[in-house]
């Protein structure tokens, strides 16, 4: 089954659709990754945030920034597919559609993420390339990866 996206500013997301989120990031990236850290850091209102949606459930979830908002260039952060839907491929669904918000709204290619590790490769794939060394972040390896 296909997953359908909406873009939505800070705004105009529903008390339900940021509870779901705010859930969702929680679930994974506290409960499953065991990583404690503020995820409530005061950025969502400027984010444009990229929610997809299959029979009304967010299955997939990225907040992106314009130039200067997160990092000097735009930037996607808190990628998250649910554990029970990462079979389906909503990942890659998810960066395309993100990637191609920050074409609409923020008319560039240029895009930069602070990217778990692991995920290197699979951030590879949509035109990621890495930069600089490996990093701790909230206990978790990271590296800095940008497209052009």
């Amino acid at each position: 089954m296909d997953i359908v996206f909406e873009i939505k500013s800070f705004d105009e997301l529903n008390t339900h659709e940021l509870y779901k989120i705010l859930r969702l990031r929680a679930e994974v990236f506290i409960v499953e990754q065991q990583c404690i850290y503020q995820d409530v850091d005061d950025k969502d209102q400027k984010a444009l945030h990229v929610i997809g949606f299959k029979n009304k459930e967010i299955v997939a979830y990225t907040r992106i920034f314009d130039s200067g908002d997160y990092f000097e260039q735009p930037s996607i952060g808190r990628v998250v597919i649910p554990a029970k839907e990462r079979k389906y491929g909503y990942g890659h669904d998810l960066i395309k559609r993100s990637v191609e918000a920050i074409l609409e709204h923020f008319k560039t290619k240029e895009i930069k993420i602070s990217a778990q590790c692991y995920l290197k490769k699979f951030y590879e794939k949509h035109g990621f390339k890495q930069i600089g060394e490996e990093y701790l972040e909230d206990g978790i390896p990271h590296i800095m990866m940008i497209t052009s």
